[in-house]
This record gives C-alpha cells, structure tokens and sequence, in this order.
C-alpha cells in the first residue's frame, strides 16, 4: 500500500509535525510513504529535505492549476493508494478524487479549538465528507462532531498523536543561570494565551529561583509584539523561537506548562512526558485525559491557579520527581509511535 501525506505547510506546528511523523513512522508497518507539501515547505522540512518521498508543490493559491496538477502527477507516478489529509488540505485531497485520481482520501482533522466546536463552519466539509473514505481525528470532542455534525458513516477513529523517545540527545542548555527553569512550547498565537502564563510566572518569580522558556513559532502580529514587549521587559522570561530539535532543549528543563484556552491533543504535552519533566496545563481539549492524576490541570484564564500550580511543584521536588516519573511511563505506553502505529493499521485497513 502507498500512502501519501498531504499538508499545506511544514511550519513548526502540531499538525505538520503529526504529517511529518506519520510520513517516517508508516514506512515501519510496511507501507510505501510519501509527502507532498503544498504551499510553504518550513522549518520542519530540513528533516526531510532529501528523502525520495518528499515533495513540494508549491502552491501560490487555492486555484494554482500548476500545483495541482503536479500533485495528480504524482499520485499517478507512485500509484498511490490513500491521501492522508492533513487539515485543510482535504479540499485538494477531495479535487483530485473527483477529477478522476484512483485514490481514497483519508481526513486527519487537527482542529485545535474544540472546545468552540459549534462555531466551525461546516457547510462546505459536510457536502466534501461524502467522498472521505475514513476520518482520524485527534481527540474524542472531534470524533463525535463528525460523527453527529458531518453525519459521517464511514470508518471513523480517535487516534491521539505520538511522540517517539529519541535515539540519543544533543542536550542544549536553556539560557540564564537560574537554578529552575520552566518551559513552555507553543506557537505565540492567542489560543495558546502566553498572557496568562507570563502574569503566572510574575506572580512567583520574585519568591524562586526561576526562569521561563518560550519555544514556537510567530507571526509579526499584534499578538507577537504585545508578548515580545513583555518579554523584553522581564529579565527572567526568555523566547528562542522554532527550534529543529525541541526536545534536546527539555532536556535541561524543570517543568513544562501550557496555559491554552483551546486544545486538541497538543503535542507539547506528550514531548514534556517524554521528555520525564512535571507538566502543567489547562483542562481544555484531551489534556485532562492524558495528564489524568500524574500532573496539575488548572482553569484557563486563571494566572492566579497556573501560579499556585508551579509554586507547589518548585517547593515540593520530590511529588514533582514522582508525577514525572509516573507521566513519562503513560506517554511510553499509551501515546508512542509504537501504540498508535498498531491502532493505525487496522483502521488503515478498513478502509
């Protein structure tokens, strides 16, 4: 069986890192793989760069007969069986079948603000449903809105995304010489609302030795340079950017945190279990269910909670050593490659 990954973008978020694993990771149950990334190739793809099965199309517009036709191209040329579509790019994914490419389109939905659901616009998704073959979706709130909104029959599964423990680690060294140092990966969009997290942290930092760490990609909005100014302004508040290898960088960290309004499954989470650091997070999206008892779940929008939460786990190490030990055992068992590859394949094979 070949399998393509279709995705707009390799930025640094937590769809196109999911395209970008799942592209490495099917190889392993003896698919064929391929990618085509269609408008902007990103940072993730000097991973990917050279490989035999990466492709850029390079799309300038929804209506770039060029790219689209390179990409029915390709499918014909590698014969491929299933379009995995990551996010929007179903739209393409649905084109190609409908103008004659033998191919079943499998939707992987991402959506990221589920708990906003009843606002997604569905109208045109419903009437493009009708030619999905099966749909992933990351997180249980988003199964069931296909199911019930898009009315969608067809193999349907939950599957979380995964992290996989590295082979080995270029341990770098988070900036300042603070003895804690606390992390947070997520791209500075409003959803993931650093504003909270940066009055948390104010609210503790003159009673601990402490620094926060922002790691993720920006955009020059008002967003950005409203928390760009906070952070220029708070000597103990770093922000690196994307960075290729996130977890080499976890590795010298003390904690990690997101202080979201609206998640699906984010994988930050899964990188901190892995990584065997405390997390924290707001109960939004599949959170609760993957920290369950071995870390803090606060309210969003609550810096005075988020504060609380950290001041407990920088006072007591030794809870804190033990959710983290207990944390990294669940991501090992219950969200690594191996785990989710297994239920990926029977329901690969449904289709």
């Amino acid at each position: 069986m070949r399998i393509l990954q279709l995705i707009d973008t390799l930025n640094s978020g937590g769809a196109e890192r999911m395209a970008l694993n799942y592209f490495l990771a099917v190889k392993k149950c003896g698919f064929e793989s391929y990618i085509a990334v269609s408008r902007e190739e990103g940072f993730l793809a000097e991973q990917i760069r050279y490989s035999p099965g990466y492709k850029f199309l390079k799309k300038s517009n929804a209506a770039d007969l060029l790219a689209f036709y390179k990409l029915k191209k390709i499918i014909s040329l590698h014969k491929i069986d299933i379009i995995q579509a990551h996010g929007s790019s179903w739209f393409w994914a649905v084109l190609c079948k409908i103008s004659g490419s033998k191919i079943k389109v499998v939707w992987h939905d991402h959506f990221g603000d589920s708990e906003n659901l009843d606002k997604r616009k569905s109208i045109l998704l419903k009437k493009a449903s009708r030619y999905f073959d099966g749909i992933i979706s990351v997180n249980n709130n988003l199964r069931n809105w296909a199911k019930h909104t898009l009315k969608f029959k067809k193999p349907l599964i939950y599957l979380p995304n995964f992290v996989n423990q590295p082979i080995s680690l270029e341990r770098k060294v988070l900036r300042g010489d603070c003895q804690f140092k606390i992390v947070c990966v997520a791209n500075l969009r409003p959803q993931k609302d650093h504003f909270t997290l940066i009055k948390a942290f104010k609210m503790i930092q003159h009673k601990f030795d402490v620094s926060l760490h922002l790691f993720g990609r920006h955009s020059d909005d008002a967003y950005f340079f409203e928390v760009k100014t906070l952070v220029e302004n708070n000597p103990g508040i770093f922000y690196d950017g994307e960075v290729s290898n996130v977890m080499n960088f976890l590795a010298d960290a003390d904690m990690g945190v997101l202080s979201s309004n609206s998640e699906g499954l984010p994988l930050a989470l899964l990188e901190y279990g892995m990584a065997g650091i405390p997390v924290i997070c707001t109960k939004v999206g599949e959170c609760s269910n993957i920290i369950e008892d071995d870390g803090f779940l606060v309210e969003a929008n609550k810096p005075e909670e988020l504060a609380a939460a950290m001041k407990y786990y920088l006072e007591n190490r030794e809870k804190s050593k033990q959710d983290s030990i207990n944390f990294n055992r669940r991501i090992k068992n219950d969200y690594s490659e191996e785990a989710i590859l297994s239920e990926f394949q029977k329901f690969i094979s449904k289709i």
